[in-house]
């Protein structure tokens, strides 16, 4: 059983900590596997080129080391702490209208992509590295921010196209991707440590970055709830854990088990 977070900025976009301090957040917490899925903004694109312009998305010219750093810290990673770090970015596609904005989580792959591709090759390019590919928060996600609805609007039409659809992002579950029966994730979206709070994933599956990328395509994971306190001194955490179960080719939630078995 992993403990892993797969949706995770750092401030090569517009996140707050660094890699290396994202590795020790989650690696003194005891998770399993985290994935580092910084911002990749569209380049042509009035919101992708502002992006560009205050620091909030990789680019061409930053995303070399970007992969260099988290090169040296999934030996890190691994080194210290027992876990997987993997590789990935969110293309994101910004526009003014929700229902026109997506983003598109792919782990597990190294090279650089365009975001400016319509979805669909996006996804094929992706798939092509051997890579999950993750509709990231396809609903509302509850809270006063911008919202990617694209996805959803097109569910049908996409189904084939992702491994997994973020059921969670951050503290909310999504009722409307809980109830389908698409396959699903839960992750934080984290940008600061005061958002650890929040729905996760368990994954069942060995310790190593292509059976946990297989675990999401094949769905061997579990949704949780992790809550922790936050602060530079306390390494200390908290699990509340619920399961998605199957009931009659639906899910339902249920409580297995609490920071104490873990």
């Amino acid at each position: 059983m992993i403990l892993a977070d797969m949706h995770i900025h750092s401030n090569f976009s517009d996140g707050k900590l660094s890699i290396p301090e994202l590795v020790d957040l989650y690696g003194s917490r005891g998770f399993g596997a985290i994935a580092i899925t910084d911002h990749l903004c569209e380049e042509n694109t009035l919101i992708g080129k502002a992006a560009r312009y205050i620091g909030h998305t990789l680019t061409q010219a930053t995303f070399p080391l970007y992969m260099q750093i988290l090169k040296s810290e999934t030996e890190r990673a691994w080194d210290q702490y027992g876990m997987v770090l993997i590789p990935g970015f969110e293309l994101s596609k910004n526009s003014v209208s929700n229902h026109r904005s997506a983003h598109i989580l792919g782990l597990g792959i190294s090279d650089f992509i365009n975001a400016d591709d319509d979805i669909i090759t996006l996804a094929g390019k992706i798939k092509a590295q051997g890579g999950v590919v993750i509709a990231a928060h396809p609903v509302s996600t509850q809270k006063v921010e911008k919202q990617t609805y694209h996805l959803w609007d097109r569910r049908e039409e996409l189904a084939h196209v992702f491994d997994a659809w973020e059921v969670a992002s951050g503290p909310y579950l999504f009722d409307e991707v809980l109830h389908s029966s698409l396959p699903k994730i839960a992750s934080s979206d984290l940008h600061s440590p005061k958002q650890m709070t929040s729905w996760k994933t368990l994954l069942y599956c060995e310790l190593h970055r292509e059976a946990i990328l297989d675990a999401v395509r094949n769905q061997n994971l579990e949704f949780h709830f992790y809550k922790s306190e936050v602060t530079s001194n306390d390494l200390r955490n908290g699990l509340d854990v619920y399961s998605m179960v199957g009931v009659a080719g639906s899910h339902a939630l249920r409580h297995v088990l609490n920071s104490e078995s873990l």
